[in-house]
């Protein structure tokens, strides 16, 4: 083993495996108190592990929240979506070079698409699982699958992909858990230190998984079941939804969600049957919930980040750590400062970073890691939250100025826009910036007033909100027309001044 490559000294444990399930409801987990579908699995983590009750979203959507996790910083106040920058690394990255072998096991499409590269190049090793969602992977589609309502969806691969999945096992989620716990069972014990990282696209929809799940928690729907949820507000309301179709969406949910858990039961099988637990830090995430009728809310409309998307799930198993709960505040890009701390390379990482390992948490060295996060999509409401009080702040006026910082200049990947119509290249008012931290010189593209940009920069924001997250977690109630929300007002300018953020940030906020 040459110099660079000298495995770091560690007294604690050896390994790590993160797990995360992709719109991951926190309130339906048996482990946080839900009752309304069956999460055997994902409770029997919970049952050894430390629950963290008040984790939160940093940057929304898929793969803005993969770059919180695998790099550590915020990109949701510079970027709407896209890949490893050239000036930062995934975490893969040093510990390829301090000798722990990494593996990346996912059917999640976005890892693979434009607007996602690079995630997996630095793993030892990384295996995808084919045929969810937006995957490209049949031009033939198998005649025996008669699709199911899309609300306004065009033709979506899946419809391609899906008549090949002929039992339950050929279903990418089952694929994605059973060469999981395959992983471990052939490799575990192979290497000196590893990492292994499970970016399993389901309970996400399409909500499709065959019987006994699809009838389970709705045994009278007639009919094609109602895989794909719209992605709106007011479908109730506007008649998009009848109640009887929207309970039959949030059963294809729970249909999805219990399958899942019990694929998920064979890697914890694996972990049970080779002593894991005793040298391996287990962690068990998601990158945001999922509205499914809560407020009226469907899918990820381009509204506030509501409690239901962003108030997520997170529970660590770690050895010699009692089963337990954690109330201190933490977000996504704590993960990655916890698996740096873990494998002794936090002081090898060049980029700014944004998180604080969790493992004086979990040791009970510390009560709190952080008194504030900041949650947000690029271009919409950006959010403070500080443990009590939530604060969302939108446009003062037009949702204008805003930038976009890249030296990889990339688009969101969806298969109902054509590219042209998703985000605009840059153009003669492009400058060479600086990101928070870095010297290395990146496009800095300024939009204004006039100018389209993707459909989550809308021309307009509603109102600023303030939630009383402790006396009002149903967030009925809103405060921005109270004292207490000037205060707020100001706690989130100097959050964004010590961030770096954008200075048209602060003017499309209304700070002038």
């Amino acid at each position: 083993m040459s110099e660079d490559q000298e495995q770091p000294v560690s007294t604690g444990p050896k390994n790590a495996v993160v797990i995360l399930l992709d719109s991951l409801n926190r309130h339906m987990l048996g482990a946080y108190g839900g009752e309304e579908f069956r999460t055997p699995n994902l409770d029997r983590i919970g049952a050894r592990s430390t629950k963290f009750m008040n984790h939160y979203v940093g940057s929304l959507p898929c793969m803005p929240a993969r770059h919180d996790i695998l790099c550590g910083a915020l990109d949701f106040l510079w970027r709407p979506w896209g890949s490893i920058e050239l000036w930062e690394d995934a975490i893969t990255y040093e510990l390829s070079k301090a000798g722990v072998t990494s593996q990346l096991i996912s059917d999640h499409p976005h890892l693979f698409e434009t607007g996602g590269e690079n995630y997996h190049v630095d793993f030892s090793a990384w295996d995808y699982q084919r045929g969810h969602e937006g995957d490209l992977w049949k031009t033939k589609p198998d005649p025996s699958w008669a699709g199911a309502p899309n609300f306004g969806r065009e033709h979506m691969p899946y419809d391609d992909s899906r008549g090949y999945f002929r039992g339950e096992a050929d279903f990418p989620g089952p694929r994605t858990m059973q060469a999981a716990a395959s992983w471990l069972e052939d490799n575990a014990d192979q290497h000196d230190r590893f990492f292994l990282f499970v970016d399993e696209f389901d309970p996400h929809e399409p909500f499709d998984t065959p019987e006994p799940y699809a009838s389970m928690y709705d045994p009278d729907w007639e009919g094609a079941h109602m895989i794909w949820p719209p992605y709106m507000k007011g479908a109730l309301e506007k008649g998009v939804l009848t109640e009887r179709q929207a309970q039959q969406i949030r059963a294809c949910y729970g249909a999805k969600l219990t399958m899942i858990d019990h694929w998920l039961g064979k890697v914890l099988d694996v972990m049970d049957a080779k002593g894991l637990w005793d040298d391996t830090v287990f962690i068990l995430c998601t990158d945001h919930g999922h509205y499914l009728g809560e407020k009226d809310l469907w899918g990820k409309p381009g509204v506030p980040i509501y409690q239901t998307l962003g108030h997520i799930p997170l529970m660590i198993a770690a050895p010699d750590v009692q089963p337990g709960t954690c109330d201190a505040l933490t977000t996504s890009v704590d993960l990655f400062a916890t698996l740096a701390d873990l494998f002794g390379i936090e002081d090898k990482i060049r980029q700014r970073t944004h998180g604080h390992s969790l493992l004086p948490l979990l040791e009970g060295t510390t009560g709190s890691v952080r008194d504030w996060l900041l949650a947000g999509v690029w271009g919409r409401e950006v959010h403070l939250i500080d443990g009590t009080h939530k604060y969302a702040r939108g446009a003062g006026g037009i949702n204008r100025p805003i930038s976009m910082f890249s030296n990889r200049w990339s688009t969101m990947p969806t298969h109902f826009l054509r590219r042209e119509d998703e985000l605009p290249l840059p153009d003669d008012r492009a400058a060479l910036d600086r990101m928070p931290g870095s010297n290395v010189p990146v496009i800095r593209q300024p939009w204004g007033e006039n100018d389209r940009l993707p459909y989550w920069a809308p021309p307009k924001l509603g109102p600023n909100l303030l939630f009383d997250l402790k006396s009002d977690p149903g967030e009925e109630t809103d405060l921005s027309d109270t004292p207490l929300s000037g205060e707020y007002a100001d706690k989130l300018h100097a959050v964004l001044k010590e961030v770096e953020a954008p200075d048209d940030q602060f003017v499309r906020l209304g700070y002038g």
